[in-house]
């Protein structure tokens, strides 16, 4: 049987690493230096030499060499047995395999016999992650102080599974995704090794498959080269199912000319010619994502395509506008993306399509309604706070008290005057609509018992609490939450005001937009805008109101009042 290519082709000394400089040359100093630590961590994407790094400094710490800048030298007993596989102080174990934390004692209890061979015993726990939380544990302390003739290497590729606990008695070395050119002239190199013929635009479609992974690109490698004939672009397309960049030209052009039916017959004639569909949706995400690229850096050059590739892709970019080549990335990635399964496999595909060339109402850019939008809330909590006054209400002179208090506590009264129907924008009243009351001159003071009109309004809004309540919970929940820790007290001077259990509870309301959440909700439902004031009832129904507050002698509060209940001015 044949040895996988990215076997053989694993690399035996440091300069044969790819891409991963910065690991490498850490790693180097420390063992020239002889400040080997006692635990490294390697974490990184899949296939970018995490296991490779580790086996090479466990051949690092057992050469033979006498000359430490030349280690591992690859030639001594030591790194030739590490190299065949039979090095017995070189001990890897799959975690994934062994995740209990029987394993980890089995190995807690053999690490303190010295090394066989060498002068260390190397640990490489591959896929670190994949331990149990006991077995991490048990692992602790014997990562921390371990015997002097170990060293633990662990291998992750999900760094954020590992505990705070063994992440801070490890050093850390981050492997990165390896770059297309590099990847493209190593598997140049190793083409001419094995005397593979393959055509310049093949090894860059490998390259650009691999996604930063050097094994998984000599493996595509590899499974090209079975073919046993020269490799061009069309075979390795053919091979690996993907389609060529003239469909995914044309598709680009039908989303944008807006041509639904020539785009299906492009993903048609792509799932036809054998290209599997999440390769597919791939090869558009990186097309597009290089039209996101020219039209933010003005650069062409940045993007790794053939010069007649490049020109096409600026003439895309031009034509694209920025939201839209935005939401096409996200819905072909998505389609890239998606693990679930259909009877139809292009059915992703097409959905995409369909949704990148639906044209949308799109609000102009700096309109209020574009700014509600962008945050999913309602036009009506995009406004400030106590400032948002509903189509075509009467303005009225401020009253004398209102003045001198805050606006959102003592507005003028004929704010409460309910919409005159006659307004087309406005929802229709669920009662008759009432005539107005006018304005009080702001030299009145307020009288002693409400009026008719307020008390007929304060009826309509407790008989429509859980209507009001509705149309608020649509809006924002958390407001909604709010307003079942407070209940309508009464309407004075042109105020509605809401009683709280405690302080806390008022202040979350007064806290951002949630009153003016509730008064859109009234406006909503009965067609009034009122101001609203929040209290603190204490000992049943005293409250914080202002001393001079009147309260009607047939209301909620003034039937507790007769009951016993007094009002108390809160500090």
């Amino acid at each position: 049987m044949s040895q996988a290519l990215y076997r053989k082709w694993r690399p035996h000394l440091w300069n044969q690493v790819v891409g991963q400089d910065h690991v490498v040359r850490t790693l180097q100093n420390a063992i020239r230096n002889e400040r080997v630590g006692h635990a490294y961590l390697f974490a990184g994407p899949r296939g970018t030499g995490k296991t490779t790094t580790a086996r090479l400094l466990a051949k690092a710490v057992n050469c033979l060499d006498p000359n430490v800048q030349n280690r591992p030298c690859d030639h001594c007993d030591h790194c030739v047995s590490v190299n065949d596989g039979r090095f017995m102080d070189l001990i890897e174990i799959d975690a994934a395999s062994n995740t209990s934390v029987d394993d980890v004692r089995d190995l807690r209890d053999k690490i303190n016999f010295s090394p066989s061979q060498g002068r260390y015993k190397v640990y490489i726990i591959d896929e670190v992650h994949m331990l149990s939380t006991a077995a991490f544990n048990a692992l602790l302390k014997t990562l921390e102080e371990p015997p002097p003739h170990a060293i633990f290497i662990l291998a992750t590729t999900e760094m954020h599974k590992i505990p705070a606990t063994v992440l801070s008695r490890c050093q850390r070395h981050e492997f990165r995704r390896i770059p297309v050119p590099e990847i493209s002239a190593q598997l140049k190199m190793l083409c001419k090794q094995e005397k593979i013929k393959i055509d310049e635009d093949a090894l860059l479609l490998i390259a650009r498959q691999a996604t930063g992974s050097m094994r998984d690109a000599i493996s595509l490698l590899d499974q090209l080269s079975s073919t046993g004939e020269h490799i061009t672009l069309a075979t390795a397309q053919k091979v690996l199912g993907t389609a060529t960049n003239q469909i995914v030209i044309e598709l680009v052009d039908s989303i944008q000319n807006r041509q639904a039916g020539l785009g299906l017959n492009c993903i048609q004639r792509a799932l036809d010619s054998g290209s599997d569909p999440r390769q597919f949706a791939r090869q558009m995400v990186d097309y597009l994502r290089g039209l996101l690229l020219v039209r933010l850096a003005e650069n062409p050059d940045q993007v790794e395509a053939t010069p007649e590739i490049r020109q096409q892709m600026v003439r895309h970019a031009e034509g694209f506008e920025l939201t839209k080549l935005l939401e096409a990335i996200r819905l072909f990635n998505t389609a890239a993306t998606d693990t679930r399964s259909g009877w139809q496999p292009g059915l992703l595909l097409e959905l995409a399509l369909a949704e990148a060339v639906e044209e949308k109402n799109v609000p102009p850019p700096g309109s209020s309604s574009a700014s509600a939008a962008a945050a999913h809330i309602p036009i009506s909590d995009s406004l400030p706070h106590q400032a948002a006054t509903p189509p075509q209400m009467p303005a009225a002179a401020p009253s004398a008290e209102a003045t001198s208090a805050p606006a959102e506590v003592k507005p003028a009264p004929a704010a409460l005057a309910k919409k005159p129907t006659a307004a087309p924008e406005a929802p229709s009243p669920v009662k008759e609509p009432q005539t107005p009351p006018p304005a009080r001159p702001a030299e009145v003071s307020p009288g002693p018992a409400a009026s008719p009109l307020q008390k007929n309004i304060f009826q309509d809004i407790l008989n429509n609490w859980p209507r009001i309540r509705a149309v608020v919970k649509k809006a924002r929940v958390q407001t909604e939450g709010l307003m079942n820790s407070c209940k309508p007290l009464t309407i004075k001077d042109g105020v509605l005001v809401l009683g709280f259990l405690n302080d806390l509870l008022k202040k979350k309301m007064e806290t951002g937009d949630n009153v003016l959440v509730i008064r859109q909700g009234i406006y909503t439902v009965l067609s009034i805008e009122i101001p609203i004031l929040c209290v603190v009832m204490n000992n049943k129904i005293s409250t914080d109101l202002p001393s001079d507050f009147d309260i009607e002698g047939d209301g909620i509060v003034g039937t507790a009042l007769n009951l016993g209940g007094k009002i108390v001015q809160k500090d």
